[in-house]
């Protein structure tokens, strides 16, 4: 399955620079790649325009959202980690109140075009 989803960062540009020298290729702390991985996340991208982040995921069937939520809370390695994004992300105007990242709602697909 596949989920997208949004935040926005600080519009500032050393907190852009940070966070993304923090997702660079080889600096994710291994706990949490694997806190991801044991998720069935199977494929996560980000990708930024502006301060925007767009996130795209793969899961397989033994995904569940809340099962993540509750082993995040329950690690020290992710709440830490989770602490760092906080001080540079934002969550978007129109998110649930407890929401870091928004859903976004497919609303066109090739496949369903002639």
């Amino acid at each position: 399955m596949r989920h997208v989803l949004l935040i926005d960062l600080a519009d500032d540009a050393d907190a852009i620079a940070r966070y993304e020298a923090w997702h660079a290729a080889g600096a994710l702390p291994p706990e949490i790649g694997a806190s991801i991985r044991a998720a069935d996340i199977r494929a996560m991208d980000i990708y930024r325009s502006g301060n925007r982040l767009v996130m795209i995921m793969e899961t397989g069937p033994d995904h569940h959202p809340a099962a993540k939520a509750a082993a995040d809370r329950a690690d020290p390695a992710v709440r830490a980690w989770e602490e760092r994004m906080d001080g540079v992300q934002r969550p978007l105007p129109w998110a649930a109140p407890d929401a870091k990242w928004t859903p976004a709602s497919p609303i066109f697909s090739l496949d369903d075009q002639p």
